[in-house]
């Protein structure tokens, strides 16, 4: 159990995907303008991310060494991946079409994601198991909905501060966010 929440912790907070990582940066900028559209985004990805270290971990512990072609998991990785992603869109568009509007073309780029694939291929490097794979995925899927819904938080606010031209837009995110970077490096502490 102490070795499930060491994992748990050091996948959020210490080796955050995106701040400490740099993973997942395209729906990290893209998608923080409003704490609802990156809310939306972050429980999407924390679905995605588990389902597919599930997934993944059952198909490489299974198919993949059994067989000898573990070669073929990045392949793999992103099949799954590409099917999570799917179901997630047509789930979405059908049970919430604000969100999948609001989302746009956000939600189709989970696939190409690197911080779903990264997570795949890190529980393998890892050696972790089906369950321990799981928490790692769940765990890190937490980390991006806690950093993406801080970044919106503070751009909502920001959005009206008086904020000099050549700061204005991406480049003011850009800083936001690598201040946050440096405060999640406090938690490295935390191992």
């Amino acid at each position: 159990m102490g070795n499930l929440l060491a994992i748990a912790i050091g996948s959020a907070f210490i080796s955050n995907v995106v701040l400490s990582q740099f993973l997942g940066i395209c729906p990290f900028l893209g998608v923080s303008k409003k704490v609802k559209t990156a809310l939306g985004m972050g429980s999407a990805v924390v679905f995605v991310i588990t389902l597919a270290s599930f997934v993944a971990s059952v198909i490489y512990k299974f198919i993949l060494v059994p067989l000898d072609i573990t070669y073929l998991q990045t392949i793999v990785f992103i099949l799954v991946i590409a099917a999570l992603v799917q179901f997630v869109e047509m789930f979405l568009k059908k049970s919430m079409p604000s969100l999948y509007q609001a989302l746009g073309v956000y939600l189709p780029l989970i696939t190409t994601n690197c911080a779903v694939l990264g997570v795949a291929l890190t529980n393998v490097q890892k050696s972790y198991g089906i369950i321990e794979s799981v928490v790692n995925g769940l765990a890190t899927a937490v980390g991006f909905l806690i950093s993406i819904t801080i970044l919106a938080g503070l751009r909502e606010k920001m959005e009206y501060n008086n904020i000099p031209k050549a700061f204005q837009g991406m480049p003011h995110v850009l800083l936001t966010a690598g201040l946050m970077a440096i405060a999640f490096f406090g938690f490295s502490g935390l191992k």
